[in-house]
């Protein structure tokens, strides 16, 4: 018989990453830097952009202390990038 894998508990560490995944995706298409992944069109909303970038930079305050070096700094950049798009886009916005 084949050999069967037992199935471990959900952790919320790992639901926190794909979190962080699904958000920042989600910023980079509000921002207008890629397309919508349902219409598959450019869809402007930084009211949305902000609030998606905000939730990144909370939920990887709680992810962080789990991480080795590599992914910290992985992380961080990730947060730092999704903060200066949208200041960038922002300052295109009101100019």
């Amino acid at each position: 018989m084949g050999q069967e894998t037992e199935v471990q508990p959900l952790d919320v560490h790992t639901v926190i990453m794909v979190m962080l995944d699904q958000m920042s995706g989600i910023a980079w298409q509000k921002m207008g830097l890629q397309p919508d992944a349902m219409t598959g069109k450019i869809h402007k909303d930084l009211a949305q952009a902000k609030i998606a970038v905000d939730v990144v930079a909370s939920l990887s305050q709680f992810i962080t202390p789990q991480l080795d070096e590599t992914d910290k700094r992985e992380l961080n950049n990730l947060v730092s990038n999704l903060k200066i798009n949208y200041v960038q886009k922002s300052a295109e916005e009101n100019s």
